[in-house]
C-alpha cells in the first residue's frame, strides 16, 4: 500500500535533527560578525559567560527547530489538484502549489543527509526565482512516491481496459524504473573531466605566465646584486626549463582539479524512464535526483568538441522555464559523456523522434567583418591609442599582437563558420560555437515572442535578425536572410497560435 498523501504528513522523527543544522546554519550566517570578534577576542571575554551565552542560542535554536518541525506539514488535495504545505514558527504559512504547474521535483541528499539517512525533496514551478516547496528531512520510498505522485504523466485509462493490460504495464513501468536505460561510465566522466572548460584552464595558464614573467622583470630590473653576481650564475637554459615545467604542472592541475569536480558532481549518472518522464540521479557526496517532464522542456542542448569527438562523446543540456538569467544557469540540467546512441535514446524521449536539421541560414560575411573588428580591430586601437600618447612601454609588448591577431582571428573565423540556423516542420536548431559546438534545439509550440530586427542600411542587402523568447531563454540569429526569416516567423506566430500544448 502506497503513503496516504490526502491526509497531513509531517517529516522524518529525526527531521529536527536536518532542522536543527540547517536553523544553525541560518544562525551563523547572520551572525557571523559576532563570531569572528569572539574568535579573535576569546581571551579577553569572560568565558563563564561566553559558556552561558553559547547554551542560550543552541536551547534557542533547538526551540525553534522543534517548532518548525512541528508546523511543517503537507499533502495532496486531489479535489483542487493542489500540492499544499504548511510552515512557520509563530505565523503558519500556507502554500499552494497547482499539480499542472509543477515542471520539475528534485530528490538531494546533502552531505550531513546522507549520515542522517534522510533526503531533501525540492518543488520547482515555471516563471519562478526560487523552490516553491522544499521538505528537508523525509525516507527515499517516501519521497520517490511522493515525487511520482507530483509529476504524474500516465494517461487515466478508460474502464474498458483489461486486467491483465492493467498489469503488464505496470511490470513495464516497474521495470522501467529499476533499470536504467543510460548509465554514464567513469571513464566516460574522466573524458569529459579531461576535454571540458578548456577557457578556465587557458585563463589561469595565462594569469600565472603574465604574473610569473612580470615579477622576473622586476626583479631583474631592481636588483643589482642578481644581475652583477647571482644571474651570471643562472643559466637561462634551466630557467626556461622551468618555467616551462611550471606551465604544464599548473595545467596538470587544472585538469585534475576539473577531472575531480566533474566526478564527484555526476559520478553514478543513470537515467531511467518514470512514467513518461525522466528521471536522474547522480552526484557523490552529495546525490541528487530529479524529474523532469519532456513536454516541460524549452530547450535542449548537445555540445560537442573535437576532442569529444574523437573520443565518442558529448554533453546535453536541458532548459526548463525560468525567471531570469541568473536562475536560468541554477536550472540547468546537464548529462555528461554521452555516446550519439545514448544522445538519440533521449531525444527520442524529449521529442518522440530525433530532431533533423531542415532548411540552412547562414549569416552575411558582414557579420563575420563586424565581429573582426570588435574583437580584434578596437582593441588593437585601444593598444596603439595608450602606448602612444599615454604609456609607450606598451610597445616593448608588440610581439603579442600577431598572437593575439592568429588566435582571436581564428576564434572569429569558426564562430562565422559554424553559425547557422536550420529549419524544418517540427523543430528549430541554432548552431553555434568555435571550439565547442554547440546545437540549440526548439520546437515553435514553445516560443513564447518573436523579435525581428533590421538597421535601415540592411535593407537593400535584405539582411536582418531574429530573436526567439522561450522560458528557458532566448535564441539569437543575426544578419541572415530577411525575407526567409519573415516568412518563417509567420508560419512560428501561426503554429504559436494554433498550439495548445502543454509546456507549462
Amino acid at each position: 500500500m502506497g503513503a496516504d498523501f490526502s491526509q497531513p504528513q509531517r517529516q522524518s522523527v529525526i527531521g529536527i535533527l536536518v532542522m536543527f543544522f540547517y536553523t544553525l546554519q541560518q544562525y551563523a550566517r547572520a551572525l557571523w560578525p559576532v563570531i569572528v570578534i569572539w574568535i579573535f577576542k576569546f581571551d579577553e571575554i569572560n568565558k563563564w559567560y561566553l559558556f552561558l551565552g553559547m547554551i542560550t542560542v543552541f536551547v534557542g535554536i533547538g526551540v525553534v527547530s522543534y517548532l518548525k518541525y512541528l508546523n511543517f506539514t503537507f499533502f495532496l488535495d486531489s479535489e483542487n489538484e493542489e500540492f499544499i504545505i504548511t510552515d512557520g514558527v509563530f505565523n503558519k504559512t500556507k502554500t499552494a502549489i497547482q499539480l499542472r504547474k509543477i515542471q520539475q521535483v528534485n530528490i538531494n541528499q546533502s552531505f550531513i543527509q546522507k549520515l542522517i539517512g534522510v533526503y531533501e525533496l525540492d518543488v520547482d514551478t515555471a516563471g519562478s526565482n526560487k523552490k516553491e516547496g522544499a521538505i528537508k528531512a523525509i525516507s527515499h520510498e517516501l519521497a520517490l512516491e511522493l515525487k511520482s505522485r507530483l509529476l504524474d504523466n500516465e494517461e487515466k485509462k478508460s474502464i474498458g481496459e483489461s486486467a491483465v493490460f492493467q498489469f503488464e504495464e505496470t511490470e513495464e513501468k516497474t521495470f522501467e524504473a529499476v533499470h536504467p536505460f543510460i548509465k554514464i561510465s567513469f571513464l566516460s566522466l574522466l573524458k569529459v573531466g579531461i576535454t571540458s572548460n578548456y577557457e578556465r584552464s587557458i585563463a589561469l595558464l595565462l594569469i600565472f605566465f603574465t604574473t610569473l614573467y612580470e615579477n622576473l622583470q622586476n626583479f631583474g630590473d631592481e636588483n643589482n646584486v642578481y644581475k652583477e653576481k647571482v644571474g651570471s650564475y643562472i643559466d637561462q637554459n634551466l630557467v626556461f626549463q622551468t618555467v616551462l615545467i611550471s606551465i604544464v604542472l599548473l595545467f596538470g592541475v587544472v585538469l585534475v582539479v576539473n577531472v575531480i569536480r566533474t566526478v564527484f558532481k555526476y559520478y553514478d549518472y543513470k537515467i531511467t524512464r518514470q512514467k513518461g518522464s525522466l528521471l536522474l540521479s547522480f552526484g557523490l557526496l552529495n546525490t541528487k535526483s530529479t524529474i523532469i517532464k519532456p513536454e516541460k522542456v524549452q530547450i535542449t542542448t548537445v555540445t560537442r568538441n573535437y576532442f569529444q569527438k574523437k573520443m565518442g562523446i558529448l554533453e546535453l543540456k536541458i532548459k526548463q522555464a525560468t525567471s531570469g538569467e541568473k536562475e536560468e544557469r541554477k536550472s540547468v540540467i546537464e548529462i555528461p559523456g554521452c555516446s550519439e546512441t545514448e544522445r538519440d535514446s533521449i531525444l527520442k524521449l524529449l521529442f518522440h523522434k530525433i530532431p533533423e536539421k531542415g532548411l540552412m541560414l547562414q549569416p552575411n560575411f558582414r557579420k563575420l567583418v563586424f565581429s573582426v573588428f570588435l574583437s580584434i580591430g578596437l582593441p588593437l586601437l585601444g593598444f596603439m591609442a595608450i602606448g602612444y600618447w599615454l604609456e609607450p612601454v606598451f610597445f616593448e609588448y608588440s610581439y603579442v599582437v600577431p598572437v593575439y591577431f592568429v588566435f582571436i582571428g581564428l576564434i572569429q573565423y569558426f564562430k562565422f563558420k559554424n553559425n547557422r540556423l536550420f529549419i524544418n516542420e517540427n523543430f528549430i536548431i541554432k548552431q553555434s560555437g568555435a571550439w565547442d559546438v554547440s546545437n540549440d534545439i526548439i520546437e515553435p509550440s514553445k516560443i513564447q515572442a518573436i523579435t525581428t530586427s533590421q538597421l535601415f542600411w540592411h535593407k537593400k542587402l535584405n539582411i536582418g535578425s531574429v530573436t526567439l523568447h522561450t522560458a528557458g531563454g532566448n535564441i539569437a540569429f543575426q544578419l541572415g536572410n530577411y525575407s526567409v526569416i519573415k516568412q518563417q516567423v509567420n508560419l512560428w506566430l501561426y503554429e504559436i497560435e494554433t498550439s495548445d500544448s502543454n509546456w507549462m
